[in-house]
């Protein structure tokens, strides 16, 4: 079955306190967004790879390709004002009916056997995305008050996400709504059940000064 990976990258650095946006950062000597697109080529090289980036920074994305090497070939295509529309303009670059992730670009350590994980489930059940329990304990404030959630049935949702391409293309016929914040969530209102695959403790967004230390530290431990 084909396969095509759209890897959304729309950061412009803002919790990174950097005038760089974070997909731009580098991370053992290559910018964020290269290691992404790296593990998904290792899964497969003969993969589709889609990268959305905002108009004003594929120019110089073109030049980091240019000044780190980068030969795997993908398509760069220029993203929307939300996410929602950022997705949808890499989904028209897809002409199969197969299957499609759409991952963060600033998730650098995704590993390949849960890209893996998540085609598998996908392939089979037409809906598939990575989730891990929550290590913290969670509160619900609302009105001025709190309360503690039981967190036993929480769970913290990753990228890739993983669906039939003509599931996603219906999905994205719906009007765009502030609420979708994924794209398993925009999948469920055409009615479809999202199937849950084990995540990765490794699969860190980064999006802080932090969480790019974090991921130097983790580099080695989680590369697979």
């Amino acid at each position: 079955m084909d396969r095509s990976a759209i890897l959304v990258a729309g950061g412009i650095g803002k919790r990174m306190a950097s005038p760089v946006p974070k997909q731009f950062m580098l991370l053992r000597g290559k910018p964020v967004l290269c290691h992404a697109i790296e593990a998904f080529h290792r899964f497969d090289p003969a993969m589709q790879l889609i990268v959305v980036l905002p108009q004003e920074q594929i120019d110089i994305w073109k030049s980091l390709c240019i000044g780190n090497h980068v030969s795997i070939e993908h398509t760069v295509v220029a993203g929307g004002t939300q996410r929602f529309h950022s997705v949808h303009e890499g989904l028209k670059e897809v002409k199969h009916d197969g299957l499609v992730a759409v991952h963060d670009g600033v998730r650098p350590l995704v590993g390949t056997e849960l890209i893996a994980r998540c085609f598998a489930a996908a392939e089979q059940h037409g809906t598939a995305i990575p989730v891990v329990p929550s290590s913290s304990s969670v509160r619900m404030v609302k009105n001025g008050t709190s309360h503690a959630v039981d967190r036993s049935g929480l769970r913290i949702v990753q990228t890739p996400q993983c669906f039939r391409v003509p599931l996603l293309r219906k999905a994205f016929e719906l009007p765009y709504d502030p609420a979708f914040t994924d794209e398993a969530t925009l999948v469920e209102r055409t009615g479809a059940a999202v199937r849950l695959v084990e995540g990765d403790e490794c699969n860190i967004k980064v999006t802080t000064p932090g969480d790019l230390r974090l991921a130097e530290a983790l580099f080695t431990a989680c590369r697979n």
